[in-house]
């Protein structure tokens, strides 16, 4: 045949044999350019690691590990947000990650309560509070007496805030996370940031040995860490926060990015009755000016812009410095980056889920992470990046608005079941039994705290009096439930011997929440469409163990996963073990969640 001829005949020159491989390869690398993604704008100005990598065939493979795992949070991004607005999505944001990556549609958290620190710590720690220990944003800590936050830390100082103002870190974090076993596994030389809005948001991604967590501060406007990492800002952030970054949005307007009958058929009129109004002078109709009430930046205002699709902005603006300013994915050794967008959470706390502000910072999102991913795709590669993309909770419609439409929404008066609970507890140990020792001391003696929707007793009241904690916890318990809007109660001797049906999810939710040394004595849950709060309060909340909070996103795009719609039951708690196998890396210490099998293209070790 002439192909044998042409490929052994030999007297074939050099020449010939060398212009058919580079005719070859310019084919090959024509047909690759096909099936490219599109790319930002003004690409000429620099183009991407896929357009590099398709004119270099030697580079055209894609690497054994990511380089970058790029964790995207948005705070309160309800699961159905996909379902109801995916149609305006644009094609490079999460339309992109929903069209290239493998996307779980009935993934929920396991855990009550679903706030956002035990969101956070669950997904890159991949386990639930009772194993990580962060229990809630914030809770009563019996050594001190006091409340303390998910990350406070007296030992720690503020880098880059207000003098004195008071620091955190990730010390009271009990179990690794995916960065802290990559740290481990590369002697240090991988880096892994955290990067929120709120402290927690980006301390509790990253983890006890991250390279470094940043957040922003609503005293300064300015992005600040902690010398739990350093003893100084890097030059890169110090020369970002020199800009002013906050002070360019003074007074910016917050507009619809789509014409108004698009939100009244989605979302329903804007500003009704149910809204909160706030405490500046904003009102709760567009447009929104967001300035603080104040004239010139300052605390006010750099307290409100968190509280618009602006904080979103700059935060993805700071992670774009940290990409280039750490080098981030620039070798072999997987760096780590999450982002935490917390305006979402601010917004949908005011105007609730149903809302058209809540529509159209879900639509801004969506642009804002299409320049982000596009960003990423110039200086790493999304080739060489695996992305994952989720939320910490979900949310409650407001109440009020859930009553409007004939479901059973209400606020469940905190005051009157702790009125109800120490009433039934004087009832049975001030009633002279005979059963205490040292004269019969005021219930308030025995109910030391209220925190994350869980009794605290006094312990050491307990032990003077001699007092059965199955039955006061039991007391307590039935007490609450006299109380409009409680559903149910679980005890810690229930929960510590682990007397719960895991078969039930409410039950099991609350035993992943639950960790002994740090949780209450008594958990009170409250029926579907109400939560704790008086009855002159606004707003909506999360917390619960009801799907409107547990039910979320999870979608992860990557070289080696393979994309589509996955209706296999999932965890946000599988990120991190799903994350370490695709690094071929241990994972994290005390993981419970599964590896996402069903996706990746790796063979599993088994």
């Amino acid at each position: 045949m002439r192909t044998t001829n042409i490929c052994f005949a030999p007297h074939l020159s050099v020449f010939a044999l060398t212009l058919l491989i580079i005719v070859s390869l310019v084919g090959r690398s024509t047909a690759q350019q096909h099936y490219l993604p599109d790319h930002h704008p003004h690409r000429h100005y620099l183009p991407t690691v896929s357009e590099q990598s398709s004119l270099n065939p030697k580079t055209n493979s894609p690497p054994t590990r990511p380089r970058l795992v790029l964790l995207i949070v948005v705070d309160q991004f309800r699961y159905d947000y996909l379902e109801r607005f995916g149609d305006l999505f644009v094609a490079k944001g999460l339309g992109r990650l929903m069209r290239e990556g493998a996307w779980w549609t009935s993934a929920a958290y396991d855990h009550m309560p679903t706030s956002t620190a035990p969101g956070h710590a669950t997904l890159m720690t991949g386990t639930w509070p009772a194993e990580n220990g962060i229990i809630g944003n914030e809770w009563f800590d019996r050594e001190t007496g006091s409340s303390v936050t998910s990350v406070s830390d007296t030992a720690a100082k503020l880098l880059g805030g207000e003098e004195g103002a008071k620091a955190a870190s990730p010390r009271r974090m009990l179990a690794s996370t995916l960065g802290d076993e990559l740290r481990l596994a590369t002697q240090g030389r991988s880096k892994v940031i955290g990067i929120s809005v709120k402290d927690r948001g980006a301390i509790l991604t990253a983890g006890r040995g991250a390279t470094a967590a940043y957040w922003f501060s609503a005293k300064t406007g300015q992005v600040v860490s902690s010398d739990y990492y350093f003893n100084q800002l890097p030059q890169w952030v110090t020369s970002f926060n020199n800009t002013r970054p906050a002070d360019k949005y003074f007074g910016a307007r917050w507009e619809r990015l789509l014409p108004e009958a698009e939100y009244t058929r989605r979302a329903g009129p804007d500003a009704p009755s149910w809204e909160k109004t706030g405490t500046s002078k904003d009102t709760n109709t567009f447009p929104h000016i967001i300035s603080g009430g104040a004239s010139a930046p300052g605390p006010a205002f750099y307290d409100e812009l968190p509280s618009s699709p602006f904080a979103n902005d700059l935060l993805i603006s700071f992670a774009e410095q940290a990409i280039a300013g750490e080098l981030l994915g620039q070798d072999d050794d997987a760096d780590v980056l999450s982002l935490s967008l917390s305006a979402n959470d601010y917004v949908g706390h005011r105007f609730g889920p149903y809302s058209q502000e809540a529509m159209d910072i879900t639509l801004r999102t969506d642009r804002q992470i299409a320049a982000l991913l596009d960003y990423v795709d110039a200086r790493v590669g999304l080739r060489n990046t695996v992305v994952a993309f989720t939320a910490d909770h979900g949310v409650a419609p407001i109440p009020e608005h859930a009553a409007a439409v004939n479901l059973p929404g209400g606020r469940v008066k905190t005051s009157a079941m702790l009125e109800a609970v120490r009433a039934r507890i004087n009832a049975r140990y001030a009633g002279g039994s005979g059963e205490l020792q040292n004269g019969a001391p005021s219930a308030r003696d025995y109910v030391q705290s209220f925190s994350n929707g869980q009794i605290y007793f006094n312990t050491a009241a307990l032990m003077r009096d001699r007092i059965n904690r199955e039955e006061i916890e039991r007391i307590a318990g039935e007490a609450a439930m006299t109380t409009l809007g409680i559903a149910r109660y679980f005890t810690r001797t229930q929960l510590e011997a682990g007397r719960v049906s895991t078969t039930d999810p409410v039950a099991r939710r609350v035993l992943h929440g639950f960790h002994p040394q740090r949780s209450g004595d008594v958990v009170i849950v409250c029926e579907p469409f109400k939560f704790f709060g008086e009855s002159s309060a606004t707003g909506t909340t999360h917390g619960s163990p009801y799907s409107y909070d547990t039910h979320v996103p999870l979608i992860i795009m990557g070289s080696e996963v393979k994309a589509g719609r996955y209706r296999e039951a999932a965890s946000p708690a599988d990120i991190a073990p799903t994350l370490a196998a695709l690094l071929r890396m241990q994972p994290p210490s005390n993981a419970t969640g599964r590896v996402l099998l069903e996706s990746l293209n790796v063979k599993s070790d088994k």
